[in-house]
């Protein structure tokens, strides 16, 4: 299953963010093999805002034990998280027939 997280920094959260970064990133390092693509959220200007994600796992319950150890979970730099379920179907820049 595939899921689509949208996370999103709590007001005047971009220091700790920062701090917290390299935390993140280990994490994301342990988790890479649910990881299909993930990134930060820009506003126009080019300032961070959160976090958008798009993991796979057997279902939603490991997604759940995965964000409540996410440093910026546990760090309280993402103040709300919207998660949708995703049907991936172009990755790398290949059309994944068997799920269309």
């Amino acid at each position: 299953m595939q899921f689509l997280v949208r996370a999103y920094d709590g007001e005047g959260r971009l220091p700790k963010r920062m701090e917290v970064r390299p935390r993140h990133f280990e994490n994301m390092e342990r988790m890479k093999e649910h990881v299909v693509c993930a990134g930060g959220m820009l506003v126009e200007e080019g300032k961070m805002i959160g976090s958008l994600l798009v993991m796979e796992f057997e279902n939603r319950k490991q997604l759940d034990e995965y964000l409540a150890s996410e440093p910026y979970v546990v760090e309280h730099v993402w103040e709300r998280i919207e998660v949708e379920r995703m049907n991936v179907v172009i990755l790398d820049k290949k059309i994944i027939k068997e799920r269309i």
